[in-house]
């Protein structure tokens, strides 16, 4: 078994080093939540002495947000859609973007820990709302030619949080088990009469 690294590692090994210390951090706060992770718990998982966590990201918040930010990027795509086609369309566009990100198990589980961070925990919660404001909703709000398009943005965000929390966080029945297509031929029109009805 190889000790960890004191120090700063060498400017060729800085890259692979973040990259470790962030997969890392999603693993540990995936595992335990943010409550319950330490950076030494993370700088151990990585390899690495605390002191480089504290040198490439900072608090443990910093890490959180690092770490959610990398993890979090798929999640962009939902932006993307909502800006790609008609607007009219965008409530089904939006529905099955945030549904296949939850469905893939590659992208479930760091989804799931951001969840269940920002549900327990007011730093981490502080950390999801700024990207999901700052990278999501107001751009999608500024695709909306409305009074209170903001509103309307956040009304159909809430609504697919609401339901992927049903579903993959608390598993509630039949939800948690229906097919996901009926679940989104359901919810689409919902999510655009947020986005564009009356």
């Amino acid at each position: 078994m190889s000790s960890r690294r004191r120090g700063r590692p060498p400017r060729t090994e800085s890259a692979d080093t973040r990259d470790r210390i962030l997969d890392a951090a999603r693993e540990e706060f995936s595992e335990r939540g943010y409550e319950k992770t330490s950076v030494r718990g993370i700088a151990k998982a990585a390899g690495v002495d605390s002191a480089l966590v504290h040198h490439y990201f900072g608090t443990k918040e910093q890490v959180f947000e690092a770490a959610v930010e990398v993890a979090f990027a798929p999640a962009l795509k939902v932006r993307d859609a909502v800006l790609e086609g008609p607007l009219d369309a965008a409530g089904e566009r939006m529905t099955r973007v945030i549904f296949g990100l939850w469905e893939n198990p590659v992208t479930r589980k760091p989804l799931l820990a951001i969840v269940r961070s920002a549900v327990n925990n007011d730093a981490a919660a502080a950390v999801f709302r700024r990207l999901v404001s700052a990278q999501l909703l107001r751009r999608i709000a500024g695709e909306i030619d409305a009074p209170d398009a903001e509103l309307r943005a956040e009304l159909a965000a809430a609504q697919l949080v609401g339901i992927a929390m049903m579903r993959y966080v608390i598993r509630i029945e039949p939800i948690a088990s229906a097919d996901v297509e009926q679940i989104i031929a359901r919810v689409a029109p919902v999510v655009q009469g947020h986005l564009t009805g009356r």
